[in-house]
């Protein structure tokens, strides 16, 4: 199914960013905090031209489960390909379960990249 123009101009400049703390990682210090991390995924996506930012987070939430509330929903509007591309501070922010992370940046992200997308090329990996 093809979207429309208004609908796939919208998911072109939109970015999801995903924060991520939890109660050990309070110990690294400030950089870590939601706050910080905001900061830096709105600035970082905002350098590449995207302009509708979406935040999802878990806040005290070990990255070492994948059932997470902020996560789930973020990967759900992923998979209903409502954004273009997804901003984290690191991949463990993702998870801590890097088979797990590695799976997702493999098969349903690739989905999210901008090559190729006229031909739809990179909606069909």
């Amino acid at each position: 199914m093809k979207q429309s123009n208004n609908n796939k101009k919208s998911r072109d400049v939109t970015a999801f960013l995903y924060e991520r703390l939890s109660r050990d990682d309070n110990m690294d210090g400030e950089s870590y905090s939601i706050g910080n991390q905001k900061k830096l995924l709105i600035k970082v996506a905002k350098e590449k031209g995207y302009t509708n930012l979406v935040h999802f987070f878990d806040d005290g939430i070990s990255g070492v489960t994948m059932d997470r509330p902020g996560f789930a929903d973020m990967i759900q509007q992923l998979e209903q390909g409502k954004a273009a591309a997804v901003f984290v501070k690191d991949l463990s922010r993702l998870g801590r379960n890097y088979i797990e992370v590695g799976r997702l940046t493999e098969t349903l992200w690739t989905r999210t990249q901008k090559a190729d997308r006229e031909t739809g090329a990179a909606d069909n990996k």
